[in-house]
């Protein structure tokens, strides 16, 4: 699928922090919510029960006092841009309607807004902001500098967040469960193998291992591994090294590289080398 241009850019899209300033064309309507479809692009995917039924008691006694935003979709419906923890709660405390602003909106813009405007009221979980950022920078066609620059982060947190993509979808679960942190995380990255990973996030789980603990176990293990791998190539050529030992008397290393190797012989002094390279030449 060919990427969409962003045009003048990401920050063009973007709504500021302050209120909303209304447009030529926008309009705000109070709208049933029947008529409201869910935003394609919504990063959010977990909703706090509790939170969204405190917000519905609220709503059943001040109103909604901020518009949810949406845009029409051609056949009598509108999708949703921005709101919908609002238009959730709405339903819980039993409104047939909701007021809402309606947008000249195209899939970038329902996508960038619904982002920040979530990422502004309510930090997103590391995965979901994750997911939405790849599709910021993968179906758009976004570079990660600029993406970083209009959100207000450093280029190495927005790609810090990309690589999550990469984990098992198991361990992306722990994330998004928030059964693991986004600390933990950027350790089992440095993992290479997928069940690894899986498994030390497990690990983490089951025992509630800080970050420091996590590390610690992996950086173990790694000494371990690299410590296994330098026995096997020592012991590659034990069989030859005590062969010649016995023939020459004297302590034999075999060091194996990528294009061949080495064969080091040791001796003690003077003498001790003369007599080496006499039974050589013998």
């Amino acid at each position: 699928m060919e990427k969409k241009a962003l045009g003048k850019g990401l920050k063009a899209l973007l709504p500021e922090k302050k209120a909303v300033n209304w447009s030529v064309g926008e309009e705000v309507k109070y709208l049933s919510v029947d008529q409201i479809i869910p935003n394609r692009y919504q990063p959010r995917h977990i909703f706090d029960e509790s939170e969204l039924h405190d917000l519905s008691q609220s709503i059943k006694e001040h109103g909604v006092l901020q518009p949810i935003i949406v845009r029409r979709t051609g056949d009598g419906a509108y999708e949703l841009i921005a709101g919908e923890r609002r238009l959730r709660a709405a339903k819980i405390a039993g409104l047939a309607a909701i007021p809402a602003l309606v947008r000249l909106s195209n899939d970038e813009k329902s996508l960038a807004i619904a982002l920040v405007e979530n990422v502004q009221r309510q930090n997103l979980n590391p995965m979901e902001e994750a997911r939405a950022y790849s599709q910021l920078t993968g179906e758009f066609g976004l570079k990660q500098d600029e993406l970083a620059s209009a959100m207000g982060k450093n280029r190495s947190t927005i790609a810090n967040f990309l690589r999550l993509i990469s984990l098992p979808s198991e361990v992306q679960g722990f994330v998004e469960q928030e059964q693991i942190s986004l600390g933990h995380a950027k350790v089992i990255l440095g993992i290479k193998e997928s069940d690894d990973q899986i498994s030390m996030a497990r690990r983490i789980v089951d025992g509630k291992l800080s970050v420091r603990e996590a590390e610690a176990i992996i950086s173990k293990s790694k000494s371990t591994t690299v410590s296994h791998k330098v026995t096997q190539k020592s012991d590659e050529f034990a069989h030859v090294s005590q062969q010649l030992r016995r023939c020459l008397g004297s302590k034999v290393n075999i060091v194996k590289s990528k294009k061949g190797g080495k064969l080091v012989i040791h001796y003690f002094s003077g003498e001790d080398l003369e007599r080496i390279v006499g039974v050589i030449l013998e």
